[in-house]
């Protein structure tokens, strides 16, 4: 069964129509871009606002306004989509920007993902849906019908005159259109709009929290090069654009290129981020002066970077008086704190979630600057990460529409949503793929929420019945594998860790059949996990706890994701020890190990060990790259390409579980009952986790002192907690707050 959309979720009446400009299409896939358009229509409201809403669609970006004021403080609105599938819409309350008698509606509109224009290797610019940007609008006040998007709009262009995703934005500030949003503006010369194509795809509300600017950063250094560029530090890698005050004679143009690291002349270095871009400028803005005497404060509306160093050209007179940063990311709410005593580890903490904000503008991507694409791999490895530190889950639901919206008719995923096409025979595989099952599964643990699973079955079903298409004897070989290693020669073989995925989405694939009441699928895919089981370790296990050959992914993968038999379980988990021990605790893995490793040492009595693995100082490893000036997590150990991925994230739900011992209960998802396991281990005297549940706060803080161990919790209302101690012993604890000492409990309400 297709994903389907409903037809009642669309606000829109038959008059209303998607407007663009009247008679330009796309009759070449290389036809230059046009100027952003510029929508108005002047209209009369009879009576005082009342319960007045808007809802937009602006394809690909839009910007609202009402009576000369910006509507809401949304950007890159609305998100990205498989556009001839789903297109999202946006409801705004405008009350307060109505006035009874004559309004005034202007609508800006920028190209973003609908319309990638400069070819680049994901080949966007060839998408099905691309075209230029259009307009679907309807008002209404007090229940009624009030203005629809039709051709009694009038259409112009103005300061605007490019805008790229990936290249960047152009103004030319002597082509404002001065008060262009009052009533006495006159628009004759102004076109009428054309009523255009659709873009394809049903419409659906945007259920999940918009991006929006959330941060404003100030310069922290500033140089300039020998040939007069200036030179911008921001002081940390981050996703968004700059801000610029300037002054200056009209006409003189300011050009900004963002990057994130420099050269060996404290120039700007793009050479590892640019090059898949393959024509026009990348990430470089322009603004042209209209040099009235004032300053001229300025950002792009309609494209967004990965940066955190900046060059500045000027061609003419003007002067930069102000540099900012401006982060922008999907404004979900922080709900996850943790802390401790090592201030590299509080670092390696921020750094992971300066990543995990960075690659989440809108959906959850593998880079904010060379790509900017939607990973599936990298959301599905950084997903629990995310989901104790922000309340993501609604975010990752939408998302989840455009990935099955991906799936062919075989059940075969890409390793990108959305996809124009590219990342289904290469770029994809179960590692990958799997976040379609894993993802609802993490949103349904932490949230209690079984919404995608319901909604998605099919398309699991559909998935997993690929991977057995594409099996011999039940091992699948598909896919890219152990991802990122620091040597190639070791990489695990790559047909062991998907078919690991390959079982697990099996696994949870017969549990979510349980759940939703389908026993016929719970019964055969239940058969079908145990076989898979069975062929995994005639296959890959050598014996003497010894998988592959002795890789640490391979050890972590079989321990992880639960392929090893109960009685060689003991054997496995000593030999990943001794091969973490005999490696010095540098990672001797990928994206794969980086999840399965310290996660299976800590499940099974290591969690020592696992923090020396995630702690230890030397190449390769995270606090490596801490130790050479890295404010985001790196794309490769060695610091190659992007320097803000999120895929080698995992590390910080990592300190979550296995630090300040939070963990969600498969039986009790949503944290209606959870764990608690610390594990107060040497090097830490102390550590502290605050994470607001779907039923409030539930905090771990254990400290030292000497020989003692100090442990404070708090257990929400309607919830109960199961405390693990170091030695295995445990305690149930009721809600309200706890203070433990050795063994010896006290409890307040």
């Amino acid at each position: 069964m297709k994903n389907k959309i409903s037809e009642k979720t669309n606000p829109f009446d038959k008059n209303t129509k998607w407007i663009g400009f009247p008679g330009i299409t796309l009759n070449s896939w290389r036809k230059p871009v046009q100027p952003a358009p510029y929508f108005r229509r002047v209209f009369k409201l009879d009576g005082d606002p009342a319960n007045a809403k808007v809802h937009v669609c602006g394809l690909g970006y839009y910007e609202l306004y009402l009576n000369g004021e910006k509507v809401g403080d949304h950007v890159l609105d609305p998100v990205m989509t498989q556009y001839d599938i789903r297109v999202n819409y946006v409801e705004y309350d405008v009350s307060e920007y109505l006035v009874k008698g004559e309004n005034v509606i202007g609508v800006i509109l920028g190209n973003g993902w609908y319309n990638c224009h400069s070819a680049e290797v994901w080949h966007f610019e060839k998408a099905s849906w691309r075209d230029y940007p259009k307009l679907l609008l309807q008002l209404e006040s007090s229940g009624k019908k009030v203005l629809t998007s039709d051709v009694s709009w009038k259409l112009t262009t103005g300061p605007i005159v490019f805008d790229g995703l990936r290249n960047g934005e152009t103004y030319d500030a002597r082509l404002e259109l001065d008060g262009w949003l009052e009533n006495n503006y006159d628009d004759s010369n102004w076109k009428n709009a054309g009523i255009v194509s659709p873009p394809g795809g049903l419409l659906q509300p945007q259920t999940m929290p918009p991006c929006k600017v959330m941060q404003t950063l100030h310069t922290v250094d500033k140089w300039t090069l020998d040939d007069g560029t200036l030179m911008f530090d921001i002081g940390q890698n981050i996703a968004g654009w700059g801000r610029i005050t300037v002054g200056g004679e009209a006409g003189a143009e300011i050009i900004i290129e963002y990057g994130e690291r420099l050269n060996g002349q404290r120039g700007l270095d793009q050479s590892w981020i640019g090059k898949l871009l393959l024509d026009g400028e990348f990430q470089t803005d322009h603004y042209i002066l209209k040099g009235n005497g004032k300053e001229e404060v300025w950002e792009p509306r309609f494209t967004y970077h990965g940066f955190q160093y900046v060059n500045i050209k000027i061609k003419g007179n003007a002067e930069i008086k102000k540099f900012e940063g401006r982060l922008v990311h999907t404004s979900f709410d922080k709900i996850g704190k943790f802390s401790c005593s090592d201030d590299t580890i509080n670092k390696l903490q921020e750094c992971t979630v300066w990543s995990y904000i960075g690659n989440f503008t809108g959906i959850p991507t593998d880079c904010p600057h060379r790509e900017k694409n939607g990973w599936t791999g990298d959301a599905q490895l950084a997903a629990e990460t995310g989901l104790f530190n922000f309340a993501g889950a609604s975010s990752y639901i939408q998302w989840l529409d455009t990935v099955a919206d991906c799936q062919r008719p075989s059940g075969q995923l890409p390793g990108i949503a959305p996809s124009t096409g590219w990342g289904y025979n290469w770029g994809s595989g179960p590692a990958w793929d799997s976040a379609l099952i894993l993802i609802p599964w993490y949103i349904y643990l932490y949230t209690g929420d079984l919404t995608p699973i319901k909604k998605h079955y099919e398309a699991m079903k559909k998935y997993v019945d690929y991977c057995t298409s594409m099996a011999t004897d039940n091992i699948v070989s598909f896919g890219l594998g152990d991802w990122c290693h620091v040597d190639r020669d070791r990489i695990a073989d790559p047909a062991l860790t998907s078919t690991g995925y390959y079982y697990i989405d099996t696994c949870l694939l017969a549990k979510f059949a349980k759940l939703t009441g389908r026993n016929e699928d719970y019964k055969s895919y239940s058969e079908l996990a145990e076989n898979i089981k069975l062929t995994f370790n005639a296959k890959f296990y050598r014996g003497d706890g010894i998988y592959a050959n002795g890789e640490m992914t391979a050890l972590g993968c079989a321990i992880y994701q639960g392929l090893v038999a109960d009685s060689e379980k003991h054997k496995v988990v000593e030999k990943l020890a001794e091969a973490v021990e005999a490696n010095d605790c540098k990672a001797d893995f990928g994206i794969l190990g980086a999840k399965y490793v310290p996660r299976a040492l800590a499940d099974n009595g290591f969690a020592e060990l696992a923090f020396r693995l995630i702690t230890q100082p030397e190449f390769p490893g995270w606090i490596n790259w801490l130790r050479q000036g890295a404010t985001t997590l790196w794309e490769q150990w060695g610091g190659d390409n992007s320097r803000n991925h999120i895929m080698f994230g995992d590390v910080s739900a990592w300190m979550y579980q296995y630090l300040t011992g939070i963990t969600p209960d498969p039986e009790n998802p949503g944290f209606k009952h959870f764990f608690i396991k610390p594990n107060p281990v040497d090097g830490l005297s102390w550590a502290s986790a605050e994470y607001l549940s779907p039923y409030g706060k539930i905090s771990s803080k254990w400290e030292k002192d000497g020989e003692k161990i100090s442990i404070e919790l708090e257990i929400p209302e309607k919830t109960s907690a199961t405390l693990i101690f170091p030695d295995e012993k445990s305690k149930k604890l009721n809600p309200g707050k706890h203070c433990l000492q050795l063994g010896v409990v006290s409890s307040q309400r």
